[in-house]
């Protein structure tokens, strides 16, 4: 059912330090929620490899509450160095790897023009008529409150198009947003009525705070977010089940679903064409491994990134499961314009799965916590709880090709990990806060055999 697909093991590491102050004034942290590499930037010269990643950081320092932190972007210019060695590099000399150089800050706005917020939305905002086309219509829309009625984003994933627009999905909604490249809203894509979070009288309700009668779960929206750039395909996966398919729970939350969206036609609204189940990994105790990113490979299969909460910054210091694993739908069902849809109408109640349903095939693949991997990169997992403790949030993907005739199916797969803004010298908003421990933005480079894999984009 899959092709061939071979881990040759991690050839790069580079990081950000946690108390990088961005061209905004605010600490840029906890962009690994999403990358992407800049179209066109993906460049190869005598075994060396530049670029400009593109980042996403989700909602700001959150810890105590959430904040008013607007949506943005950063580019960071990157120089790699593949490294095949077996000796093992000194934390210092794997951080020549894969150089990192941070270049701008883009803001992201309304259709209003009014800064968005990472503020918990407590209120909805009616449904608006596009104009002039009525394809940028806006559904209902989670804004932070009544009295302040700009948009709430929880931004998670993030693929950019080859015309400077690109599209963002976020946990609140759940939705997804393209904007423009100098980060003005154009178009929200509305999932199923089986995907919106609502209360016990069927009303909409985005807050993360509570937990809904159906819909996505607090905080398990659409983490993952990735496009088929060659048909113009866009997919997005919740981070694990919604509540009436057993997301109340971890034992029993791991069916998430997977939709699919022509975007082919700009002007044109997207259309749900695929949803599929996907089952999650689970722990020796069944807790789900929620997904924390999805990357298409080729057609019907992709990578999806599975972890646990543990790791430097994390719940513990020692990390059980963190992996780059693969899964496909073929032969799966299809259950998009079907009963599904509805809420009433649970694909896995309680956590047992429609016997009607065919869930995607998911297989291991990258385990990131191998320790000879590690140390040759100068990193550990477990005791002691410093700078080379691998990091505990990792949340994103990027495809490059190798670029060696040799072995046209190799490519390089990009990883970074979310701190949460984690740092003992932050500044949020403009305000100064010592969360009590430094945690880098790490990366990490694998080379990986993945044959059929499509080149999305020339050069990349």
């Amino acid at each position: 059912m899959f092709p061939t697909s071979l881990s040759k093991g991690l050839v790069g590491f580079g990081l950000i330090p946690s108390d990088f102050i961005g061209s905004t004034g605010d600490t840029i942290g906890g962009f690994g929620s999403a990358i992407d590499i800049k179209y066109g930037s993906f460049k190869a010269s005598q075994g060396k490899f530049q670029g400009t990643f593109v980042v996403v950081p989700d909602r700001g320092y959150n810890v105590e509450k959430t904040v008013d932190y607007q949506s943005r972007r950063h580019e960071i210019d990157f120089i790699f160095t593949p490294y095949y060695g077996a000796a093992n590099l000194t934390f210092s000399a794997a951080q020549e790897t894969l150089r990192l150089k941070y270049k701008k800050t883009i803001l992201n706005f309304d259709r209003q023009n009014k800064k968005t917020t990472g503020l918990t939305p407590l209120a909805v905002r009616e449904k608006q008529l596009g104009y002039p086309v009525i394809a940028f219509s806006d559904p209902e829309m989670p804004i932070a409150s009544s009295a302040s009625p700009r948009l709430a984003i929880d931004a998670e994933g993030f693929v950019s198009n080859r015309d400077g627009t690109y599209w963002l999905s976020d946990e609140y909604g759940p939705y997804i947003y393209r904007f423009s490249a100098d980060g003005k809203l154009i178009q929200t894509v509305q999932p199923p009525n089986a995907f919106l979070p609502r209360d016990a009288s069927g009303a909409l309700n985005f807050t993360s705070e509570a937990v809904p009668n159906t819909g996505r779960s607090g905080n398990q929206g659409f983490e993952n977010l990735t496009l088929d750039h060659k048909n113009q395909v866009l997919y997005a996966m919740l981070q694990s089940a919604t509540i009436q398919d057993g997301g109340a729970a971890k034992t029993t939350n791991r069916h998430s679903r997977l939709v699919a969206y022509d975007v082919s036609h700009k002007l044109v609204r997207p259309k749900l064409i695929g949803e599929w189940v996907v089952p999650l990994p689970q722990s020796s105790k069944n807790k789900t491994r929620a997904s924390s990113e999805i990357h298409y490979v080729s057609p019907g299969v992709f990578l999806a990134l599975a972890r646990d909460g543990d790791g430097r910054g994390g719940d513990e210091v020692k990390s059980g499961y963190k992996q780059a694993d693969l899964f496909t739908i073929a032969g799966a069902t299809d259950i998009h314009g079907t009963q599904f849809d509805d809420p009433a109408y649970p694909i896995s109640p309680g956590g047992n799965l429609d016997p009607s349903i065919k869930p995607a095939t998911y297989v291991p693949f990258i385990d990131y916590l191998n320790a000879t991997e590690l140390a040759r990169f100068g990193l550990h997992n477990g005791a002691p709880n410093d700078q080379t403790l691998i990091d505990a949030k990792w949340e994103s993907f990027a495809l490059g090709s190798v670029n060696e005739p040799a072995y046209p199916d190799d490519y390089f797969l990009i990883t970074a990990s979310d701190n949460d803004f984690i740092s003992t010298k932050g500044i949020s908003i403009g305000v100064p806060y010592d969360a009590g421990l430094d945690v880098d933005n790490q990366f990490f480079v694998f080379r990986v055999t993945l044959p059929g894999a499509l080149k999305a984009r020339k050069g990349v």
